[in-house]
């Protein structure tokens, strides 16, 4: 319900939820926690409204994003003060080249009766924090040692998205050292207690805060020692390039670590942050249960065979906002996995179950996930340049890792795309995911039988 405004703002609406319980296995969430489901739905209902006026989805898109006063307000009342989506709209279409593609790929149709291209171009605006407040914390861990080494625990669990790196830079960064004297020692409620899930794409917006936090205690311990032993004022104090600068005067870290630790100073700290500015009121429906907002847009192309429903992804155009990023190849392979994620999702994860219920899709011979020769043969990716997060985020960056798998959507409007070509002015009845049979019901569906 939170994500049911995709990126367009609703000037009347009435937004409802239903629970069922079904006959099947039971379902759960999976990267976007109904996020994904919600702006399916957005994106559904602006191609419904293009195609029943005969108008291109990207006109219908852009007419109705998010926009200046008036137009700044989502359904459950957060007014948008960061809203960048027009401009990155904007940007994809130019680099894209959407419309001379557009008008290649209508040539293309008139004169081809089995082979059929489609061009969709969808933007995605996703709220970044826990929607339960209480989640919105994080703890960590920091400890430096006599030889400048520096030790590093916080509460985000690593599962390949990149996690430990950025939230090491970010203690690196701090010290001014170099990656590799950053130890991350296996997440644990032994060191650090009452860890939140790493979910809701906040894991480096939070632990990174909160390793911050502890480095900047430690560093002000330092601050003091180098106005005391040295008479230098903080002010004047740099952690860079693996020395810390006093003055005019260079020493190495590990000689400051040396003198601390011979000054009887503590060089270990815990570090605690919690999300400011967020509140929700459940009873209302109305609140900012969100700190910021990620955006981006993808456009992809895609060719269908409308006599045996296979499909093609020929190109995909990716813009991305992840503010100043912190990483920028963690944050490009995010973009690109959770793309082709979302893509499985779309096209090809169905679940089958027979006549007894018995899950039929139960292993990956029969239920098909996303391979490397699924990835499209062009695939562009670029970071939006922005001026950074416009919230005191860390270090102005962005969340990036749910986000990406919305950008897939594209996909599917591009499918329907595709079958809408058969017959103009009309809405394909297609399901998700858009499977080889799911596009072959679609065609039949619009064409009244024919393909």
């Amino acid at each position: 319900m939170f994500h049911a405004d995709g990126g367009y703002h609703y000037p009347v609406f009435s937004i409802l939820s239903r629970r069922m319980r079904t006959n099947t296995v039971s379902n759960t969430a999976f990267r976007g926690f109904g996020g994904p489901q919600g702006k399916l739905f957005a994106e559904r209902m602006i191609d419904h409204i293009a195609y029943s006026l005969g108008k291109d989805p990207l006109e219908i898109r852009k007419a109705n994003l998010y926009g200046g006063a008036g137009r700044d307000r989502t359904p459950y009342g957060m007014r948008i003060e960061d809203n960048i989506l027009p401009e990155i709209v904007s940007e994809l279409e130019r680099t894209s080249d959407y419309w001379a593609r557009r008008k290649q790929i209508t040539e293309f149709n008139n004169s081809s009766p089995v082979l059929k291209k489609g061009l969709a171009l969808t933007p995605v605006k996703f709220g970044i924090s826990f929607t339960l407040m209480h989640l919105n914390q994080a703890g960590a861990l920091v400890h430096v040692y006599r030889d400048g080494s520096i030790s590093l625990n916080h509460g985000g669990t690593e599962m390949g998205q990149g996690l430990f790196v950025k939230v090491a830079q970010v203690v690196a960064e701090e010290f001014g050292q170099s990656l590799d004297r950053v130890k991350i020692t296996a997440t644990s409620t032994a060191k650090v207690p009452n860890t939140g899930p790493t979910a809701a794409s906040a894991g480096t917006d939070l632990n990174a805060q909160a390793a911050r936090a502890a480095c900047r205690t430690i560093k002000e311990r330092l601050f003091d020692l180098v106005e005391e032993k040295w008479s230098v004022g903080r002010d004047q104090v740099q952690f860079r390039e693996g020395k810390v600068l006093l003055g005019n005067r260079a020493m190495e870290f590990h000689e400051l670590a040396e003198a601390a630790y011979l000054a009887r100073i503590s060089l270990s700290s815990t570090g605690f942050y919690r999300t400011p500015k967020i509140h929700w009121d459940r009873e209302k429906a109305t609140g900012q249960p969100f700190f910021y907002f990620a955006y981006g847009a993808a456009c992809s192309e895609v060719t269908i065979d409308t006599m045996t429903g296979e499909m093609q992804v020929n190109r995909v155009d990716i813009l991305h906002d992840v503010g100043k990023s912190l990483n920028p190849a963690v944050d490009i392979g995010q973009i690109e996995g959770g793309f082709v994620q979302g893509m499985g999702w779309l096209t090809t994860e169905e679940l089958v179950w027979d006549s007894a219920g018995r899950l039929m899709t139960h292993a990956p011979s029969t239920y098909k996930i996303p391979t490397a020769s699924d990835v499209p043969a062009d695939f562009r990716v670029a970071l939006h340049e922005s001026g950074g997060n416009r919230q005191d985020n860390i270090y102005r960056s962005k969340a990036v890792g749910e986000p990406p798998l919305m950008l897939a959507i594209s996909v599917f409007s591009a499918i329907t795309n595709a079958i809408a070509s058969l017959k103009p002015a009309m809405m394909p009845r297609l399901d998700a995911p858009a499977t080889p049979e799911a596009i072959m019901r679609a065609i039949r569906a619009t064409t009244g039988g024919e393909a």
